[in-house]
């Protein structure tokens, strides 16, 4: 009752809103009625009588739907439905339509590359045409001939709907004529869905013929539906595999103008991609391994015609390096680095410049103040952006890894932008599972792999669109009757099946697909080419001290205690975010007990008061004072400092930019009572009383590794990855202590200050560690002059290992590296490692060349952490 009640609401706010009456509206759906069942009579002798089980399938067909599903997923709704139910919902679904668009094309028009055809095989009925603006509570009405016969409509008879608009004003009304006019629209395309949807059920039936069942799975039935609506996708993976074939490896000269000779396979990748520029997608993914010179094979590419403008967007870290290699290796490209509050929004201006670089984050913000707008004396205010008005010759992502969330802000933002050819390079473009791949096609616009379709139109959108969250912007159908043309034929089959049945077909398809849109080499297959120094992974297993396993067992039991709740009462899946939280503790607690025990966010150190720590003598600040960078100082100790240096312009301590301070200033406790702005404290080394601060297996751990290197060759550099920014702190504390010489990057620097600090690294041989935060500086880094990695704590993501590793193992690198992974056994640390395999084996799968895969972590993954 619920159902027909929602049913009749929405069919008299539709009748109201196009001032039809009553007795009008039963009239036409019991005009309605008698079409369907004449033309129910004429198919009955013209086709074959379908099954009882294709009679239920049929009654599924126009079921309605209260709520809207996850976008990725969709759910099953059951009713019965008689036949007067039928024609009931068939005429509400489509008497609504025309309301909703002339709605959505008041608010705005879709792009160019959201243009839909709803229509049938080849009429071309457009409800934006149909329905045209004229204010925004003007409302057009479109008359339109229909077929002679409306029992034998077929698709040879349909005719192009010719608009005779007619704009209502206030208190005007539709004529008789002009209402008979709709209703007979209405009835030829009701007609025309029903036909449709019995050649859909006569498709399923011979399909489950051929393959000898009863029944179809899910994904079988949208391939039916979206072939009956959608024939070009009858056939897409044979027709993909005989109309585009792989390029096969070719060497092209390196461009004039490049400084630099391209090595053979770099020579191949260049060929490769002035073809695939050439190709339907007009752009691809270079995949190629860390350290193998994507960056310069990209800057060649650049060169290889010289158009302008390009864009390159890269991570934060990595924006500075590109604009360096650029102007280090080309003839005169013009290369601006639009970042910082001062960048600017003239658009003539960024087009003057051969490339443009920004970063993730800056694109982000700039797309962000676009839709949404920005708070400005209590208004919103929107601003357009320079980056999404510009149509670009060129887009290129570098770490294009960073857009997998399809519905993250930073995804939006690069599906906003406009070019003539894109470029997604990643050296890790799968990390968790295959659906993180549908970014980057969807970055592409790889038609029609990246396309939602509709199962019940011929709706077809690159953008997921219901506004009302009930029905699609442009077709007006509901969220159940549109499906990811990526998820139905890839993700959901390798999730629900994983490498047996539909989830291996899937696989297959997946590798078609990316024989043609990605190119990978791996540093083994090209080891000639690279010349490269050897690599060697090494894991260096601990067992905590007697006092440390004590606390962590104490902690453990709560967190098992916790997580077995979970699984009693069923949540465990709605409760990701907090095991998660769990599982960081217990991890943290392998490093240190004290990045638990005196962590401001749990319960045993939030009353912790923070202190300021001296960035000269790593003491509590005494009158501490601040310089321009925001690090804290002893007034004492940094004038000691300028006193004592012998260059004209000293560098700040930690982040080893030139120094602006006043000495004079008053001290940070004196401005905080005055309610100045001042910088924060350090952190945990600022909660600690380190006078008596005990170190942890850990990290004394660190300390012997380093030392013995010390020993053996003190010219030897080493990077520290950690993805805790307190442990760094206690990492930093405790090797300044041992006598050891370190510089670190941390993720709130700029830019500027980062390159400071690597060129800082890269160049002082008295520099020997670099503390780097795994999310700062894990990705897009150059630092050949190391040859020692040490990962302090394992992640189940092994890409994000493998990118810190190959910091130091890529072009350039002269001397053989090492890299120590330091793990403490009996901890959650050792099963994270076993982990770490299962995912290695998924990458192989979907972009190498083995058949072992993995969708996500599961359950069962997460209670294999819990044991003991």
């Amino acid at each position: 009752m619920a159902r027909r009640s929602t049913r009749a609401s929405t069919r008299s706010s539709t009748v109201n809103s196009t001032n039809t009456s009553d007795d009008q509206d039963t009239k036409m759906a019991v005009e309605s009625l008698n079409i369907a069942k004449a033309e129910d009579d004429v198919n009955e002798e013209l086709e074959q009588e379908p099954s009882d089980d294709d009679e239920l399938e049929y009654d599924d067909k126009y079921e309605q739907q209260d709520d809207i599903g996850d976008d990725d997923e969709e759910e099953d709704y059951k009713v019965d439905v008689d036949e007067d139910e039928h024609m009931e919902a068939l005429y509400t679904q489509v008497d609504a339509k025309p309301k909703r668009k002339r709605t959505e094309t008041a608010n705005g028009k879709p792009t160019f590359n959201d243009k839909v055809d709803i229509s049938s095989d080849d009429e071309s009925i457009k409800y934006a045409d149909q329905f045209e603006q004229a204010s925004d509570n003007d409302v057009t009405i479109v008359a339109s001939n229909e077929a002679d016969n409306p029992h034998d409509i077929s698709d040879d008879d349909v005719q192009e709907i010719k608009p005779l608009p007619k704009i209502l004003k206030d208190n005007d009304e539709l004529t008789q004529e002009e209402k008979q006019a709709m209703a007979d629209e209405r009835k030829r395309i009701a007609a025309l869905k029903r036909q449709r949807d019995k050649f859909e059920i006569q498709e399923r039936t011979k399909l489950k013929k051929e393959l000898g069942r009863k029944t179809l799975t899910r994904g079988e039935m949208n391939q039916v539906a979206l072939g009956c609506w959608h024939p070009e996708l009858k056939d897409v993976w044979g027709d993909l595999s005989r109309d585009i074939v792989p390029q096969k490896p070719q060497t092209l000269p390196s461009p004039p103008g490049l400084k630099l000779k391209l090595l053979p396979f770099q020579q191949e990748s260049l060929y490769w991609m002035k073809e695939q520029e050439k190709g339907p997608w007009k752009g691809g993914m270079l995949a190629d391994e860390m350290g193998m010179g994507k960056t310069i094979q990209t800057i060649a590419l650049l060169l290889s015609d010289r158009k302008k403008p390009n864009l390159i967007v890269a991570p934060t870290i990595a924006v500075v390096q590109w604009k360096n290699e650029i102007e280090s290796y080309t003839d005169g490209m013009n290369v601006l680095l639009w970042h910082g509050a001062s960048r600017t929004k003239n658009i003539a201006d960024l087009k003057k410049y051969d490339v443009v670089m920004t970063s993730y984050s800056v694109m982000e913000s700039a797309f962000r103040i676009q839709q949404y707008g920005r708070q400005r004396k209590g208004s919103k205010i929107k601003e357009p952006s320079p980056l999404h008005a510009i149509n670009w010759h060129r887009i290129i992502l570098d770490e294009a890894h960073n857009i997998k969330e399809r519905s993250s802000n930073t995804s939006k933002a690069a599906f906003g932008l406009k070019s003539n050819f894109k470029w997604c390079l990643s050296g890790t473009p799968l990390q968790n599972r295959v659906g993180e791949l549908y970014s980057l096609v969807r970055f592409i616009g790889a038609d029609p792999f990246a396309y939602y379709y509709g199962k019940k139109s011929k709706c077809k959108s690159l953008n997921w669109s219901f506004s009302d969250r009930r029905h699609c912007d442009y077709c007006g159908e509901s969220p159940m009757n549109h499906v990811c043309f990526w998820n139905n034929e890839i993700l959901t089959p390798i999730q629900r099946y994983g490498m047996v049945g539909e989830g291996l077909t899937a696989f297959k398809k997946l590798k078609i697909l990316l024989d043609r849109m990605m190119l990978r080499r791996t540093k083994v297959e090209r080891a000639d080419d690279l010349g490269l120094p050897p690599r060697i992974v090494k894991c260096r297993r601990d067992f905590f001290s007697e006092e440390e396993r004590d606390i962590y067992l104490s902690l453990y039991s709560d967190v098992r205690r916790a997580f077995s709740s979970y699984i009693d009462q069923g949540t465990i899946l709605n409760n990701y975010s907090n095991i998660f939280s769990l599982i960081t503790r217990m991890r943290q607690m392998a490093c240190h007990p004290d990045l638990v025990l005196k962590s401001r966010t749990t319960e045993y150190g939030k009353d912790l008061s923070d202190e300021h720590v001296c960035r000269i003598c790593n003491d509590i600040a005494e009158d501490a004072i601040d310089a321009r960078c925001h690090h804290a100082f002893c007034r004492l100790c940094i004038t000691e400092y300028l006193t004592g240096s012998l260059v004209e312009q000293p560098e700040c301590p930690s982040c080893h930019v030139p120094i602006s301070i006043d000495i004079n200033q008053p001290s940070i406790e004196r401005a905080e009572d005055e309610g100045l702005k001042t910088s924060k404290p350090n952190g945990i080394t600022g909660r600690l009383d380190m006078a008596h601060w005990k170190s942890s297996t850990k990290i004394e751990a660190l300390v012997e590794e380093l030392t013995e290197l010390q020993r053996e060759d003190c010219t030897i550099k080493s990077l520290v990855f950690s993805q805790f920014v307190n442990f760094l702190d206690l990492v930093a504390w405790r090797l300044k202590r041992a006598g050891f010489n370190i510089c670190r990057l941390e993720g709130n620097m700029t830019p500027q200050t980062r390159n400071a600090v690597v060129q800082h690294f890269m160049k002082n041989v008295h520099c020997t560690v670099f503390l780097v935060s795994l999310k700062a500086g894990g990705v897009a880094l150059n630092l050949t002059e190391a040859s020692r990695v040490y990962m302090m704590d394992s992640w189940w993501n092994p890409a994000v290992e493998y990118q810190a590793m190959d910091r130091v193992h890529r072009l350039g690198a002269r001397r053989p590296v090492q890299c120590i992974k330091l793990v403490i056994e009996d901890s959650i640390e050792s099963r994270i490692v076993q982990l770490q395999e299962k995912k290695s084996a998924m990458v192989d799968a979907a972009i190498g060349r083995d058949d072992a895969a993995m969708g996500r972590l599961s359950p069962e993954d997460m209670g294999f952490l819990f044991k003991m």
